[in-house]
């Protein structure tokens, strides 16, 4: 992926990292999309690119990299 080390805080975008505070409430890709009025294929190229900033393997570890990393609350 990016080889963000562990040291690194990646840069992820408001947009991303609301959708990420989202999914850490549990809501899924249908409900986000309605809650941001964007549509859930938009929802899931957020996920996707965040997943990939955070050198997440899945959508649960990317949340999970993101609590860590304190991107969301």
């Amino acid at each position: 992926l990016l080889g963000i080390t562990a040291d690194e805080t990646p840069t992820l975008s408001p947009r991303e990292r609301e959708v990420l505070k989202l999914l850490s409430d549990g809501h899924g890709n249908e409900e986000i999309g309605k809650l941001l009025f964007i549509s859930p294929d938009t929802v899931r190229t957020h996920v996707r690119r965040a997943m990939t900033k955070l050198g997440a393997g899945n959508r649960t570890q990317a949340v999970a990299k993101a609590l860590r990393k304190s991107l969301i609350a």
